[in-house]
């Protein structure tokens, strides 16, 4: 069993916290995630590693309530244990080599993103990142971007916090100013990542996504994370979750991700009213 050691809301819906899984700690590196199961009975839920300490053996996720899983999650306390947690899985993200990057993050992409940056940093290279919220009340690790960038810019859709406007405008601004560099790394929303990459290929930076689709197992035995990639079917679990974004493709990605949406929606009710009817 994997106890909850530390538990934090970010915001209302994005919680972090601290699981004890030494074996999974020695081996984890950033862009990596792994697979929980809450209890015996639950669903197979994937997670990217958010952070981690060899030492203490511990392990960081990060997760927005957005579905029965992640609804049961949030009810964990300290102390609780989790059935579950596999990893760590996929590819790390390739940084040796980088001297100017891009990072950008939008909403809980942001929990991806942010350990990207410190290990871009920790290998020498010139951070900037940006990272986008609809509003102020839904930003979440500032502090950590901005000690892991040479610079950093907040945007909100509705300007309440930082600079009004999508995670494009400044990206764009900087190529068109001449700022130069040698990747864009990009994670949040699929139509974000989309535009982000279709920024980069107007000044030729390559552009690598990391991409969180469906998944059920992680292994590349279920095939539900199946994505389409310069043609050829990709598994996100074991050839990714990295990808050139120049040969994604988005529409067909997004296309799949609706599938569930209405399926999804009723599970995360039903566990929402079955801990409305505990409290009562």
């Amino acid at each position: 069993m994997f106890e909850i050691l530390e538990k934090r809301f970010l915001n209302d819906t994005v919680c972090e916290m601290q699981i004890n899984a030494p074996l999974v700690a020695k081996k984890a590196e950033p862009g990596q995630f792994i697979i929980l199961r809450t209890d015996e009975d639950g669903e197979r839920i994937p997670l990217t590693i958010a952070g981690f300490d060899r030492k203490k053996g511990t392990v960081k996720i990060i997760f927005q309530v957005v579905g029965s899983t992640t609804e049961i999650l949030k009810h964990k306390n300290v102390g609780d244990c989790l059935q579950d947690f596999v990893g760590p899985l996929g590819n790390a993200t390739e940084t040796e080599g980088v001297k100017n990057v891009c990072v950008v993050g939008g909403g809980v992409g942001c929990a991806i993103a942010m350990p990207v940056a410190e290990k871009f940093a920790k290998d020498k290279a010139n951070v900037t990142s940006v990272i986008g919220f609809r509003n102020k009340d839904l930003v979440i690790l500032e502090d950590e971007f901005k000690k892991a960038s040479k610079e950093l810019v907040v945007m909100t859709d509705d300007g309440s916090y930082g600079r009004q406007g999508n995670v494009c405008v400044p990206l764009e601004e900087m190529l068109a100013s001449g700022k130069k560099f040698d990747k864009i790394f990009a994670i949040g929303p699929l139509i974000m990542m989309k535009f982000v990459v279709e920024t980069a290929k107007k000044y030729n930076v390559p552009c690598m996504v990391s991409m969180n689709p469906i998944m059920i197992d992680g292994t590349g035995m279920c095939g539900g994370c199946r994505l389409s990639v310069d043609g050829q079917m990709k598994f996100a679990c074991v050839d990714g979750p990295d990808f050139d974004g120049y040969k994604v493709d988005f529409d067909e990605m997004m296309s799949r991700n609706r599938m569930y949406a209405d399926f999804e929606r009723h599970k995360y009710e039903e566990t929402c009213n079955l801990y409305k009817k505990e409290v009562k």
